[in-house]
């Protein structure tokens, strides 16, 4: 099944968002299941959590989406919402499951997610749904927070996975929606170039400028790259010429701490669609 999603740039079947989802899904529960014991109970590369704790927010949070599928295509909600202390227990108690169990858990979630979605009706995926944090948005929009929970928590596991192995589309996407919203909040940049994915954005009318590959940009605007990862490095054989990339204002005149700092990551996308309450 292939699902249109808004602004999403597949140029063909392999991209896809329910696919980009499948095929990521299946990488992170292929990582998971290559780690032992000790290794879900070792730090992951977020702060004060483990390899286990990523592994079951992930499943976790694809529970969260089942939920909102359902309550997009039956216009009920299936059950009370858990609320964030009950969330944060049941991280604790499935982060200490035993490797096999733990990636089991990960498996059946993300399998429950893509049986869903690949069973909604197509008039559905118009259909508003809120996150926790109360914004709204439309139902094929958790295709795109499912497979950037995917990227983004394989990178954090810390096992080898790296930007530079995050699908095109995928970040092609990501830097849509993140640069979106970060022009309408007047985020101190003037430009963004992914001289892999030959795209450039514009965000404000001075203030440094960024060009280098997306996938480092994306690293960096989601907290996972230091600022500096955006002036080392290669890039990609298929890129621009170097001297199409190089302006008075790009990286190689912007060293990495005159760079602004980004804001914590995912912001809810602007200008979106509401918040729950805005039209009581």
């Amino acid at each position: 099944m292939r699902v249109q999603v808004s602004g999403f740039p597949a140029t063909g079947s392999d991209d896809d968002p329910l696919g980009l989802v499948a095929r990521s899904a299946d990488r992170l529960v292929r990582s998971a299941g290559a780690l032992s014991d000790a290794a879900l109970r070792a730090p992951s590369e977020l702060p004060g959590w483990t390899r286990g704790h990523v592994l079951a927010h992930v499943a976790h949070s694809a529970d969260a989406y089942v939920r909102l599928l359902r309550l997009a295509r039956t216009g009920h909600a299936p059950g009370p919402r858990a609320d964030r202390a009950a969330l944060a227990a049941a991280l604790e108690r499935d982060a200490a499951l035993p490797a096999g169990r733990l990636t089991a858990l990960l498996r059946e979630s993300l399998d429950r997610f893509t049986a869903q979605a690949r069973a909604m009706p197509a008039p559905a995926w118009d259909h508003l749904v809120a996150a926790l944090a109360g914004w709204r948005h439309p139902a094929w929009y958790l295709l795109l927070r499912c497979l950037r929970e995917l990227e983004t928590h394989h990178l954090d596991l810390g096992t080898g996975y790296g930007t530079e192995q995050w699908p095109r589309a995928y970040v092609s996407w990501a830097l849509d929606d993140t640069l979106g919203t970060l022009r309408a909040q007047g985020f101190a940049l003037a430009s963004v170039e992914a001289a892999d994915l030959g795209r450039r954005w514009t965000l404000a009318a001075e203030g440094p400028s960024v060009t280098t590959a997306g996938h480092r940009i994306l690293g960096w605007l989601a907290g996972r790259l230091p600022a500096e990862a955006l002036t080392t490095g290669t890039l990609p054989a298929d890129a621009l010429p170097i001297d199409a990339l190089i302006a008075d204002t790009s990286t190689a005149g912007a060293p990495a701490h005159l760079l602004p700092r980004p804001p914590a990551w995912p912001q809810p996308p602007l200008p979106g669609w509401g918040r729950v309450g805005d039209d009581a």
